[in-house]
């Protein structure tokens, strides 16, 4: 039995929209847009339904996402399409998702069972503790590039502990990114009104900050889009959680064995066509390395096939559209006209860019942030693109990691993982790899980024209680206390 039926989605006010293929610029399926007012009501809805569901027995909670995770499963032909399809995700980025969606579920159906508190010591006479309490109502913007997974990591953590959920997902991926999951959660035994799927525009998600019954904001998106997220939270005093952008550093130190090395540079720069987050941006290389390095980058960025997921088996597929890829092509073009070397792709053909490989991307640097000579090296470029430059000491190295305002994802290559890890004590970073790529996440483990890469918040694990929910002090005399007036 099919999983989404159009027939089912709810009518909104914002407008119409059409779930386009990039690959072929084919119409998918009719959508409706979200406007404020559908926000208010989604609102609404949530709150009232939030306060039965907190009560409920945590193991009731726990087995409907369970049932979420199996449907995942269960369904993941046809939300696989729809990732192929609709996001431009190679076949093996839509097996990832729909796995890591699905372990999200079932990591999010044990958060339920997690102890929610701590019996503290007083001074006074009388039990003193702390409890979790639900939030209330989460707002969740999501964004385009990994859709499934980047709405799920936080929708069903909020779900698992008592919250519900107002779900704004990217319009481009507003059906693998949210109908899909209100599809499974609704199947899986959700009770109505605690998930709300409102793909909208700019509008749309202003509204979900601003309305009080929104109590905490998982936003996920670009550090432009985020402070304007952020600041609006704080106007109206409401935490936001915001997971950014990055441009970065992957370390190739001297003592690498590159034959091993290769898959992960490439990988690092050129999974999902560039477009995450956690892409290297920078290939820091060691001097003694760096022509080899280029060299064979290059050839491996040449080697790879890129065409339309959907009907080829390729390594990359199209980028979401044609403003992503003019923003792509352009940051090529101008660090090419400043002198950079373009030692592989720079071409596209419609949406299908080429991976890139930029030799001597060195951006004549005068402080920290600074783009310089080489704009695709500075700043994030959010395409398959590998800009590289050389290295010779430790040091250098160190302070060329740093220039960045980013503070996401490092990863090192070396034969010394202690030597690794003594370098990453001096570069300040959310997410650490040694001898592994920067595209790294499982739902067990804390993730976020420092500076323009997010405010420190972080999601998955444990770190979910911060996100989803608020601490409550209790104390428990057994008689009234005497004060002396």
């Amino acid at each position: 039995m099919a999983l989404l039926d159009p027939k089912d989605w709810r009518s909104l006010h914002g407008g119409p929209a059409e779930a386009v293929e990039p690959a072929t610029g084919e119409g998918l399926a009719t959508l409706t847009l979200a406007a404020p007012a559908d926000v208010a009501t989604a609102a609404a809805e949530a709150a009232a339904a939030q306060r039965d569901w907190a009560r409920r027995p945590y193991p009731e909670r726990a087995a409907v996402l369970r049932r979420a995770g199996d449907l995942v499963h269960r369904h993941a032909a046809e939300i696989g399409e729809w990732l192929v399809r609709e996001a431009g995700s190679i076949r093996g980025k839509a097996e990832f998702e729909i796995r890591t969606a699905a372990e999200e579920c079932y990591e999010a159906a044990a958060l339920a069972h997690r102890p929610l508190g701590q019996v503290l010591p007083s001074g006074a006479p009388r039990l003193s503790y702390t409890t979790r309490v639900p939030a209330g109502v989460v707002g969740v913007i999501a964004p385009f590039n990994v859709p499934l997974v980047l709405a799920v990591r936080s929708v069903a953590p909020a779900l698992a502990l008592g919250n519900a959920v107002v779900l704004k997902p990217d319009p481009r991926t507003a059906v693998c990114g949210g109908h899909v999951l209100a599809a499974v959660f609704a199947e899986a035994g959700l009770p109505a009104g605690l998930l709300h799927v409102l793909p909208g525009g700019a509008d749309a998600g202003r509204a979900l900050v601003e309305d009080p019954r929104v109590r905490v904001v998982s936003f996920t998106g670009s550090t432009a889009a985020g402070r304007s997220v952020g600041a609006l939270a704080a106007q109206h005093l409401k935490r936001a959680h915001l997971e950014l952008g990055g441009n970065s550093a992957f370390l190739v130190l001297e003592d690498a064995d590159l034959d091993a090395a290769m898959s992960t540079a490439a990988w690092a720069s050129f999974f999902h066509q560039g477009q995450v987050c956690m892409t290297a941006g920078r290939h820091l290389v060691h001097a003694s390395l760096y022509e080899e390095y280029v060299a064979r980058l290059a050839a491996k960025a040449d080697a790879l096939a890129v065409g339309d997921p959907f009907r080829e088996q390729v390594h990359l597929g199209p980028v979401i559209d044609r403003g992503q890829l003019g923003k792509i092509d352009a940051l090529v073009r101008e660090s090419a006209a400043a002198g950079v070397r373009i030692a592989a792709g720079g071409t596209h053909r419609e949406l299908f860019y080429r991976p890139t490989v930029l030799a001597d991307a060195d951006p004549d640097a005068t402080g920290p942030g600074s783009v310089g000579a080489c704009p695709a090296y500075g700043r994030e470029v959010f395409g398959p693109v590998a800009p590289v430059r050389a290295f010779r000491t430790a040091d250098e190295a160190v302070a060329l990691a740093n220039e960045s305002s980013y503070g996401l994802a490092l990863g090192i290559v070396t034969r010394d993982a202690a030597r690794a890890l003594e370098l990453a004590e001096r570069i300040p970073t959310g997410l650490l790899h040694v001898n592994d790529q920067t595209v790294n996440d499982e739902p067990v483990a804390a993730f976020g980024g420092l500076a323009d890469s997010g405010t420190g918040s972080r999601f998955g694990g444990e770190a979910n209680l911060d996100a989803f929910t608020e601490t409550r002090w209790t104390t428990v005399r057994a008689t009234p206390a005497a004060y002396p007036f």
